[in-house]
């Protein structure tokens, strides 16, 4: 006969206690993005007549998001933010797959005086000075290649992704050596196929970190052409004219609140994280679990 568990009641208050703090966490951390969203839609007359918000509001408009739209600033710079988190993303994953999968081996001569200054960069940096000297001497400045190449292996995602390779099963490299695959066809053919859960997180990792940069287009940028979405929407916050900012006249925007023209760049900005998140949220657990627990 199965053993059923009976819960007692000091379990169900436990449970009850539970849901309510994760509930509570929930609702805090949703309440920003339904605060940023619920200004970009809020019409000028009902913010106005609300001090601001509406935690329900009562009429729609998209006037908001087809003023940035119309604007050639947004657009743009959405374009290059895509064209970066899609370049720099693939380039991250191919050479931290390189540098992983042969820092996997144990039997790779050095591999401990490897391993060794690479976690040595992620306790010790070269500080923003010599990172930044180091791009203007490389001829990366004022260009999306200043965006991407500083930042092209993580050391934290590099022994994530080593820790995973070092958890297959060697049987499996070992049988398709034994049918005639050498190293580069063992990791594209056998491997990989493998391990789409730790490429998929990592891919979402270092995407993300792409999409939400800004500190890089700052130092680096000084061609306004050149701004990603991130750096166009934190000189919306510091400067006093978000006119000036979108490249066009104030009367255009006139009938409507600098908030709400900030607050429908953050949606345009966060949509396409959240958009891409669900799909690959089954491999996001699985991938973070076997990489994280074999040390």
């Amino acid at each position: 006969m199965p053993y059923i568990f009976q819960k007692t009641w000091s379990d169900r208050i436990a449970d009850l206690f539970i849901y309510i703090t994760l509930a509570i966490f929930g609702l805090a951390t949703l309440f920003p993005i339904y605060y940023v969203f619920v200004v970009a839609v809020t019409p000028y007359s009902e913010v106005l007549r609300n001090g601001g918000f509406l935690l329900v509001p009562r009429k729609f408009t998209m006037e908001a998001f087809e003023a940035i739209l119309s604007s050639n600033t947004v657009p743009k710079a959405l374009g290059i933010t895509t064209m970066v988190t899609a370049i720099g993303t693939s380039l991250n994953l191919m050479v931290t797959t390189l540098l992983a999968y042969p820092l996997s081996k144990k039997y790779l001569p050095g591999r401990n005086a490897v391993l060794l200054a690479i976690v040595f960069t992620m306790l010790f940096s070269g500080g923003l000075i010599p990172t930044f000297l180091t791009v203007k001497a490389t001829g990366l400045m004022n260009s999306i290649w200043a965006l991407i190449i500083p930042g092209l292996v993580s050391t934290f995602n590099l022994l994530i992704m080593k820790t995973y390779f070092e958890s297959l099963p060697s049987e499996v490299e070992e049988a398709a050596k034994i049918d005639g695959c050498g190293d580069a066809s063992t990791l594209l053919k056998i491997v990989l196929p493998l391990s789409m859960p730790i490429i998929a997180t990592l891919g979402l990792f270092y995407g993300v970190n792409h999409w939400n940069a800004y500190f890089n287009g700052i130092m680096y940028l000084n061609d306004r052409d050149l701004y990603p979405l991130q750096v166009v929407l934190r000189n919306m916050i510091v400067t006093p004219s978000v006119s000036q900012e979108l490249a066009v006249p104030q009367s255009q925007l006139s009938a409507l609140p600098p908030e709400s023209i900030k607050m429908a760049t953050v949606v345009v900005a966060i949509i396409p994280v959240i958009a891409v998140y669900p799909f690959l949220q089954k491999y996001f657990i699985k991938g973070m679990m076997l990489g994280a627990v074999k040390g």
